[in-house]
Parts: structure tokens; C-alpha cells; sequence
């Protein structure tokens, strides 16, 4: 039991530190922004399966009621082979840490997305305050078109369970048609994606837990990484220089109102567009891809080792 506990923490430890520092490091990812956010949901997802099996291990430790839940199921053999925690104290002292942690996960996803589904709701409102009706058959199959009187240039997405794209009529008279097409595109690329529920997961973790380089670093490259998979969308749809010139028209009027990382961003986003970098190969997508996916399994394998002899 012990041993497991010992792996496992040394597993969400690397995961935590070593991965997410060599995932920012590295290049492809802006190459590459759909396979860059599947690795990171996967680098996230292993160091939360570590905390979630040491915990249950770790109350099948030091609570009898606990072990006897966790091994229910199981044939007395499979219990026997997880064994008594080597140091009693120490598990405890750990299991309580991880107890309080799964506790302020949890706290912080549901403010996150009450939060979210407040302000949502609020924005709504405010919307149909400003707002005409659109006549009959204009909105789409992936939810209304909401044109907002408003000379300041604009579009952005209103995600929920009916997803409203927002533009104003100051970006109908700046825009061209085919750029209007591509900010449209981008923004739907948001919705089919689920993006936001993305952001929403990223940011709940950063915000519980910020000193956490790991949640942090994931919520940056998520914000990052979503808007350059939207703008690949569009650029396959509407061609780059025609999405980079939307890009340059909606942003232009911004100038210093922007912090510096957002202009960093418009400016990466632009020259990324203007300049398209190459992809990478299939099989290199494939094996980066598989690699993530498998490691989340990694906890898992560590927990269920010990039973594995048992039961064959």
C-alpha cells in the first residue's frame, strides 16, 4: 500500500512539474493547437486520477470502514494483497491533504461554473435589452445570430445551452463579407468544440489552486491554444490572409485598451495566420496523441498492480 502511494505521488509530482515545462517549451504546439490541448486535458487528467487513487487508497489505509468499501466487491485475496500502510502516520498525514485538496477541487469547479452561469445569464438579459428581433429563419442550426446595435466593431460567443453568436453593427460595416464569414467560422469553432467548457475547467483549477504551476500553465496555453485551433478553423473555411485581415479589422480600435499579453497574442495570432507554419506529420499527430491518451492510465495501473497476481 505503501509503495503504491510512494508511486503515485511521485507520478503527479513529475506529471506536475516536468511535463508542463517541457509542453510550454516546446514548438509544435502552436503548429499543432487541437493536439497541444488534448495533451494538456490528458497531463491533467493523470495528475488528478494520481491524487483521486492515493486518496481512496489512503482511506482504505487508515479507516476500516473505508478499506471495507474500497474492497468490497473484491475476493479477500485482492485485500490481502494491498497489505497495512508501512508508515500509518504518514499516510494519514497525506490522506487528510489530499482529502482537503479533493474538497477545494471541488468548491472551485462548482464557483467556476456558477460564476460563469450567472454572468451568462446577466449578459443575456442585458442582450435582449439591447437588442431587435431577428426576423423568422435567419438564425442558424447552431443557434441565433444576434446582431447588437453598436458602433464599436465586435463579435464574440455567448456559449449555454443555446449558444448565441453576438455581432455588432459596427463590425457588419467594417467587415467584408468573406471576413464577417471567417469571424463567424471562428466563433462556431468555439461552440462545436466546447471550448468554453475548457476555459471554465482551466480557469476554476488556476483560480483553487494558484500556485500550482501546472493548473496556471494549463490555463494560459488553454486561452492561448483555443484561439489558434478557432483561427485554423476559420483559415481552412475562409483562407488565412482573408481571417487575418478580420482579425487586424476587429482589433485595430483596441490599441492600448488591450493588457500586453493579449496584444502578444493578437500579434501571434496574426503573424501565425499571415505566415501558416507547417504542420506536422500524421504519424508524429498519431504517436502524440496516443501518448497522451495513455497517460492517465498510468495512476491506474500503479493502484490495480498489486492486485494483479491476486487475481490471476
Amino acid at each position: 500500500m505503501t509503495v503504491c502511494l510512494l508511486l503515485l505521488t511521485a507520478v503527479a509530482l513529475t506529471a506536475a512539474v516536468e511535463a508542463p515545462r517541457a509542453l510550454t517549451r516546446a514548438a509544435w504546439p502552436g503548429k499543432e493547437p487541437v493536439v497541444a490541448l488534448w495533451a494538456w486535458q490528458c497531463l491533467v487528467a493523470t495528475v488528478l486520477l494520481c491524487c483521486l487513487a492515493a486518496l481512496l487508497l489512503g482511506l482504505a489505509s487508515v479507516s476500516e470502514a473505508g478499506r471495507t468499501h474500497l474492497f468490497a466487491p473484491a475476493p479477500p485475496a485482492v485485500t490481502a494483497a494491498y497489505g497495512s500502510a508501512a508508515a500509518p502516520l504518514l499516510v494519514a498525514a497525506l490522506t487528510l491533504l489530499l482529502a482537503c485538496g479533493a474538497a477545494w477541487t471541488a468548491a472551485a469547479l462548482a464557483r467556476e461554473f456558477v460564476h460563469a452561469r450567472h454572468h451568462r445569464r446577466l449578459r443575456r438579459a442585458h442582450l435582449r435589452e439591447r437588442s431587435p428581433d431577428l426576423p423568422a429563419g435567419l438564425p442558424d442550426a447552431h443557434g441565433t445570430l444576434l446582431v447588437l446595435e453598436d458602433e464599436y466593431p465586435d463579435a464574440w460567443l455567448m456559449p449555454g445551452t443555446r449558444p448565441q453568436l453576438v455581432v455588432t453593427t459596427g463590425a457588419l460595416r467594417r467587415l467584408t463579407d468573406s471576413q464577417l464569414n471567417a469571424v463567424l467560422t471562428h466563433e462556431l469553432g468555439h461552440i462545436r468544440a466546447r471550448h468554453h467548457w475548457l476555459l471554465h475547467l482551466s480557469t476554476a483549477l488556476a483560480t483553487g489552486f494558484p500556485r500550482i504551476r501546472l493548473f496556471t500553465h494549463f490555463r494560459d496555453q488553454t486561452h492561448r491554444l483555443v484561439e489558434l485551433a478557432a483561427d485554423d478553423t476559420a483559415s481552412r473555411h475562409c483562407g488565412h490572409l482573408t481571417t487575418a485581415l478580420a482579425l487586424i479589422e476587429l482589433n485595430r480600435h483596441r490599441g492600448l485598451l488591450s493588457c500586453d499579453s493579449t496584444r502578444r497574442l493578437l500579434g501571434d495570432r496574426v503573424q501565425r495566420l499571415l505566415e501558416p507554419p507547417p504542420r506536422l506529420a500524421f504519424t508524429h499527430r498519431a504517436t502524440a496523441s496516443t501518448a497522451a491518451a495513455l497517460a492517465p492510465l498510468l495512476p491506474l495501473l500503479i493502484a490495480f498492480a498489486p492486485a494483479m497476481p491476486a487475481l490471476g
